[in-house]
């Protein structure tokens, strides 16, 4: 069990300062690789929070592993978002804020592989114009990185 979760046993679901990672993948035409998400149905970044010890490089190393089964060579720091419109209230009522440090993967190794039980799939898709069923949050944060404009 992670980090949070173990503070959410304290806490419940009241607002937790979270830092973390999100990971943009992108492959040879552009597009960016999304995942459908279990919590949400719709299609969202692939990230997560740190765990104690753990720098947010290594985290956006796990967690694109974890979540896509695929490595990287090295990953290129974008920005870093936080803020109160970094906040996000999960389908289950769990309240965060979180400091999100955006990379870019570089060098991807492997096949997009569903690893946890976070996603239901992983398909890549355009920025060139709106995605259908695009998580809110994540499109907030693709917005604030830069990556849309539409």
């Amino acid at each position: 069990m992670g980090y949070i979760m173990e503070l959410r046993k304290v806490v419940g679901t009241k607002p937790l300062i979270m830092a973390g990672s999100c990971v943009l993948v992108f492959n040879s035409a552009g597009h960016l690789l999304l995942q459908r998400r279990t919590d949400s149905l719709d299609w969202g970044t692939i990230g997560g929070a740190l765990e104690p010890g753990e720098s947010l490089e290594e985290a956006a190393e796990r967690e694109l592993y974890e979540e896509a089964g695929l490595s990287a060579k090295s990953f290129k720091f974008i920005t870093v978002l936080s803020g109160k419109e970094m906040y996000y209230k999960y389908p289950h009522g769990d309240e965060v804020y979180n400091v999100m440090a955006i990379y870019e993967a570089k060098d991807v190794k492997g096949q997009p592989t569903i690893n946890d039980d976070e996603g239901l799939g992983l398909l890549y898709f355009s920025l060139a114009e709106p995605i259908p069923n695009l998580n809110p949050f994540t499109e907030l944060v693709l917005r604030k990185a830069g990556y849309i404009l539409w």
